[in-house]
């Protein structure tokens, strides 16, 4: 028997386990993501980072990092909208990728190798531990929502549970782990998850990096639930962790597993490394600010109509209030 959260490790990062082979990502993958939608994602990110800057916060020669690339494609957006809005940029910026895999460094090599050439300066990391930067743009679109959580649940005795896992089978045992206790005490949690691997990798961060903006785009909300999120992603169907005869022993390894991000947690742990300025948004806000309408308007300006209304009808995916627009939220933040 052992911890969801170890089981959740294996499941994405052990041996034979889903991130450790690629994966397709959109129609003839198990879920779509905002840069499988549209390169304007991409596109508004490479504007916010050319204001970031021009207003002085970063330098011209800065690392702009990606943690957790899957195939590059999110970064061959931002070198391109880049190279479209101030191609001068390329002449300074560099380009680094946090990866753990060597097989997926590999596919990032070739793809940007293949899109750039010699005219980007790429650099891997296996973890952020080896990151070691004076400043940086730091990217990471759906990351925490694979880092390994726990399942807990307040039972009619008002007893914290913690879930264990054996034969891919679930049952719950009383908590006794001190630090889970006093995280749902904390934030008043009775059901749902617990990700205290948010705090390493945080503190991590802001100890590596002595000036930074973070960017990061994922599923979830300020505030827990107080119900499970837990859900495998299958082609383009999905299972909620607890569905009646879920046969967990066939989607182990062989689907995505995930959950939503507790972002007030997530933005008091930059908190505790003595960092304030942390903006929290809906994705449609964000991406309107860092200016994806007037990108729109470049391109309008400069292809046919029928590709115009194709690109504009996959950035309104991005920004529908009712579907990506709301449901995926950023944290933007300043060190």
């Amino acid at each position: 028997m052992i911890k969801f959260s170890d089981y959740f490790n294996d499941w994405l990062y052990g041996q034979d386990a889903y991130y450790s082979n690629y994966k397709q990502i959109g129609k003839d993958g198990d879920f779509f993501t905002s840069v499988s939608t549209s390169p304007f994602f991409g596109g508004s990110i490479a504007k916010k980072i050319i204001d970031s800057i021009e207003s002085g916060f970063l330098p011209a020669n800065t690392t702009i990092l990606e943690i957790g690339a899957h195939h590059g494609y999110l970064l061959a957006d931002i070198i391109q909208f880049i190279y479209t809005l101030k191609p001068t940029l390329l002449e300074t910026l560099n380009f680094a990728i946090v990866e753990r895999f060597s097989n997926l460094q590999e596919q990032q090599k070739k793809y940007l190798n293949d899109s750039f050439g010699d005219v980007i300066k790429l650099k891997h990391y296996n973890d952020i531990n080896e990151v070691k930067l004076q400043n940086a743009y730091v990217l990471a679109n759906e990351i925490f929502d694979a880092f390994a959580c726990e399942l807990v649940y307040t039972n009619k005795e008002n007893t914290l549970q913690q879930a264990f896992v054996s034969n891919n089978k679930i049952e719950f045992i009383d908590c006794i782990e001190e630090d889970i206790i006093n995280h749902c005490k904390k934030y008043s949690i009775t059901k749902g998850e617990v990700a205290l691997s948010y705090k390493d990798f945080v503190k991590t961060l802001c100890e590596n990096i002595d000036t930074f903006e973070f960017l990061t785009f994922d599923y979830g909300d300020r505030y827990p639930r107080n119900d499970f999120s837990t859900r495998v992603y299958e082609k383009h169907n999905v299972y909620p962790i607890f569905e009646d005869n879920l046969p967990l022993e066939k989607l182990f390894k062989n689907s995505d597993i995930t959950y939503d991000v507790h972002f007030n947690y997530l933005s008091d742990c930059f908190k505790e490394n003595g960092i304030t300025r942390i903006k929290f948004n809906t994705q449609l806000k964000s991406l309107v600010e860092f200016g994806i309408l007037d990108l729109l308007e470049i391109l309008k300006a400069n292809v046919n109509e029928n590709e115009y209304l194709r690109q504009t009808q996959n950035v309104k995916v991005l920004l529908e209030p009712t579907g990506m627009g709301d449901r995926f939220k950023t944290l933007n933040i300043r060190k």
